[in-house]
């Protein structure tokens, strides 16, 4: 397996809370610099979210998810995890996961090897 692997989505309430997992493994873990988190509505383009380095943890968000959203990395595990508390309507979309190349980027290009997506539905 190259292709990280994503989980936890589903269906959930407005202010509830989901923890979305990312499974890294070949390239995606050894080869990357850190990962990070995209998501993308219907019609729109795809965002970045939030993004982590798997050597010191450092971490970067999106202005729309800052301080809603944790992201964290157990190395052993090479797994990342999207902790998303006070969920709202518009955090409805398909959340990917993807390796970096060199640096944690928020920017698309920053990203080789991405996930199939997993789906979030927050309800009014």
């Amino acid at each position: 397996q190259v292709q990280p692997v994503e989980s936890g989505g589903g269906l959930v309430q407005a202010g509830g809370s989901l923890r979305l997992s990312c499974a890294a493994s070949g390239r995606s873990f050894i080869s990357s610099y850190g990962m990070g988190w995209f998501r993308q509505a219907p019609g729109k383009e795809r965002e970045f979210v939030a993004a982590i380095t798997w050597s010191g943890g450092h971490t970067d968000y999106a202005d729309s998810v800052k301080g809603r959203f944790t992201i964290s990395r157990d190395n052993a595990k090479k797994t990342v995890y999207l902790q998303m508390n006070s969920l709202k309507p518009e955090d409805t979309a398909l959340y990917f996961c993807a390796a970096s190349v060199s640096t944690v980027s928020r920017n698309r290009a920053g990203y080789d090897l991405w996930g199939q997506g997993t789906q979030v539905t927050v309800s009014s």
